[in-house]
């Protein structure tokens, strides 16, 4: 992006609360746990790392669908997301995204998992720190990510969430 580009937003209610979604004209960038009050210091750093200047803009109409599939989502409608990404992130931290969204609705996978994945094997810790700067929870499901001994560990949105969106997707995966 160069200077004066525009950052799009709106926000929807979720079963887990609300969230805030974030695009660029490639795509979506970010979806954030809470209210754009809640996150916008946290936005706005995040953009500032990234963006030489940003002006927000206001855009339900750019978030029509994703909130539709979201929507669809968190009613066991839809099992994965048909977006335009648009990913800021270290080559690192993309690796490890990118195996985020291989992970299979309804299944987990520990940190070790996608360290083997992404041919690491040694970088657990680095992955868990991939995962924790994850700018699109749910679309690249770290939910989906478990401690190795299956204990849930780790999540922005917190565990209450992360053990809601789990349980949603087991749910499905087993009446389907």
């Amino acid at each position: 992006m160069t200077k004066g580009s525009f950052l799009y937003y709106d926000e929807m209610d979720s079963p887990i609360g609300p969230l805030t979604l974030l695009a660029t004209e490639k795509g979506l960038c970010r979806i954030d746990h809470g209210s754009l009050r809640d996150v916008e210091s946290r936005q706005t750093t995040w953009a500032r790392k990234y963006f030489l200047h940003i002006e927000y803009v206001h855009d339900p109409a750019q978030f029509k669908q994703l909130k539709q599939q979201l929507d669809e989502y968190f009613s066991n409608k839809r099992d994965r997301f048909e977006v335009q990404l648009d990913l800021y992130g270290t080559p690192f931290q993309q690796k490890v995204w990118k195996a985020l969204a291989e992970i299979p609705f309804g299944e987990t996978r520990s940190y070790k998992d996608i360290a083997l994945a992404i041919q690491a094997p040694k970088a657990v810790r680095a992955i868990g720190g991939a995962v924790n700067k994850n700018p699109l929870s749910i679309i690249l499901p770290c939910h989906r990510v478990i401690g190795s001994n299956g204990a849930l560990v780790g999540y922005a949105g917190g565990l209450e969430r992360k053990e809601h969106l789990l349980d949603l997707e087991h749910h499905k995966a087993v009446s389907s």
